[in-house]
């Protein structure tokens, strides 16, 4: 049956909606068409910056232009923030609570409209990415309830605005999230936006967040150009760093010579470890869940590390679990399809860019040709596609048995639908696959006997582990972070969000420092 794309979902439809919702934000559009984005600075949109097209994973078409600021411009508006930050700090905990309620609303009454942006910007399913403006909007409802009791200890703002560095994935959950709270604390929030995606969820979002008279700074352009002011400036408070451990690293260099508060969070390769255990019906459940967005997360579990005993069992489950995955272009819809009817329930549509896309091909080639065994190779072929779409950013699942050592698979994180499993005879081997990647932020062992899980889990490098469960990010009062290489600085999530963008109070924050790691209980 031919596909098409489900009414009132196409691009222009989708744009002129977000301009009609925030014109301020957004120039006209060009001699070509494309509408070019403002950046938000100094208190107001500014139309500068040198343009550069951003296209959608989903059928790698332009979608819109993002401005990208020199140094120059991008360190004034530092300096700007700095000055709104010091009349925030001193705004009653009352009004900063009601304007950020005034936000929550604006925001929660575009809430499809948000959702829709990032299925074309991030190619996330519909139920994804609704899932992903949802989690913002009712985890900042959570700390508006909780925040008088957060900060009764006399925590005060810190000495300047919070510089939000994040990655593409979750652009309202991670990012928005995380700056409504960082606004409730009383502090004026900084955000770069993600080159690869998201420009324009957040470029509405953060018109809504400064209609309702928040001190919000939205910058976009090169993380090498800008690095240097939004992490050095001396004006800022703390920065906020969501990616790769490339450029995680670079930040944390950055501020060896620095006291600023710093909260970096990196990826590891979260593992499961299989050990006598026999309970598979439920470990499919969670592994089918585990492919959700293509595993472009960073609490995704890519790598198996299973007891020999237990391996065809184990592939017994798994094989079929891999074989139901669903990926394809998020809103494509048959010809009977009608507006009120469910868009397409999927797993996950395209990675975030044709380069990664490839990027990851190249890995699984690379592992094969190196000893590692296809256990499964997925293809396009039969997935729900429009006639003619560009499909180079689509990746179907891979498993992989036995990565060699040298396989960039073998020690980090691949960020898309492609798993490992490594096949091991003892508990002492079982820790050391599972810890391969110097530090990761979860992992969970699958083991009948949860006394012995428990004591297999003291040893293993990650900050959450689960028990016949995955762990995850976490919402509300759940703290989050890493150990090892996997993060750097204070430890996020609950009361401890709020510890880290405030000083005051007593005792020494949670969190990984070149003087001292502390791990509050998870």
């Amino acid at each position: 049956m031919a596909l098409r794309l489900a009414d009132g979902t196409a691009w222009s439809e989708t744009l002129a909606r977000a301009v009609q919702t925030a014109p301020e934000a957004f120039d006209p559009a060009g001699p070509d068409g494309t509408t070019t984005l403002r950046n938000l600075i100094e208190g107001d949109w500014a139309s500068t910056g040198t343009p550069s097209p951003v296209r959608t994973p989903v059928d790698n078409t332009i979608l819109v232009n993002l401005p990208r600021l020199d140094a120059a411009t991008a360190r004034a508006a530092v300096v700007s923030a700095a000055a709104a930050h010091r009349d925030w700090a001193e705004t009653p905990l009352a009004e900063r609570k009601a304007r950020v309620n005034e936000a929550l609303d604006a925001l929660g009454a575009h809430r499809d409209l948000l959702a829709l942006l990032l299925v074309w910007e991030i190619g996330k399913p519909w139920r994804l990415a609704c899932a992903d403006v949802d989690r913002a909007l009712d985890g900042v409802r959570w700390y508006v309830e909780e925040i008088d009791r957060m900060l009764a200890d006399g925590r005060e703002p810190l000495p300047g605005p919070v510089s939000n560095i994040a990655s593409w994935n979750y652009p309202m959950s991670v990012l928005v999230h995380a700056e409504l709270v960082q606004l409730l604390a009383g502090n004026a929030v900084i955000a770069k936006t993600p080159s690869q995606g998201g420009a324009v969820c957040l470029t509405v979002a953060h018109a809504l967040m400064r209609r309702a008279g928040l001190p919000t700074t939205l910058v976009s352009g090169g993380g090498e150009e800008l690095s240097e002011v939004l992490v050095r400036a001396p004006e800022i408070g703390a920065v906020a760093f969501v990616g790769g451990r490339s450029n995680g690293g670079k930040v944390a260099a950055a501020l060896l010579d620095s006291d600023k508060r710093h909260f970096i969070e990196q990826e590891g390769l979260n593992a499961w470890g299989i050990w006598n255990f026999s309970q598979w019906d439920l470990l499919a459940k969670h592994l089918k869940k585990g492919f959700e967005y293509g595993k472009q997360r960073c609490t995704a579990y890519p790598r198996f590390v299973v007891q020999r005993d237990l391996v065809d069992e184990f592939l017994d489950m798994y094989l079929p679990v891999v074989r139901s995955v669903r990926f394809g272009h998020p809103l494509a819809v048959g010809d009977d399809w009608t507006a009120g009817d469910p868009l397409p329930e999927l797993d996950f549509g395209p990675l975030i860019s044709a380069t990664k896309a490839d990027e990851l091909r190249r890995k699984v080639d690379e592992a094969v040709r190196g000893g590692a065994v296809p256990l499964y190779r997925g293809k396009l072929d039969g997935a729900p596609f429009l006639a003619g779409q560009d499909t180079s950013a689509y990746v179907a699942p891979s498993v992989l048995l036995a990565p060699p050592g040298r396989s960039r698979l073998m020690h980090a994180e691949p960020f898309g639908p492609v798993d490992t499993i490594v096949v091991v005879d003892t508990t002492d081997e079982l820790l050391a696959a599972m810890n391969a990647s110097n530090g990761a932020l979860v992992a969970s062992l699958a083991c009948d006997d949860e006394e012995e899980a428990a004591k297999l889990a003291v040893d293993l490098q990650a900050f959450k582990v689960g028990i016949n469960k995955p762990r995850s990010r976490g919402d509300r009062d759940e703290p989050f972070g890493g150990r090892g290489a996997s993060w750097k600085g204070a430890f996020v999530g609950g009361d401890l969000l709020v510890q880290a963008v405030t000083v005051g109070g007593d005792g020494r924050l949670y969190g990984n420092f070149p003087d001292y790691n502390s791990y509050p209980a998870t």
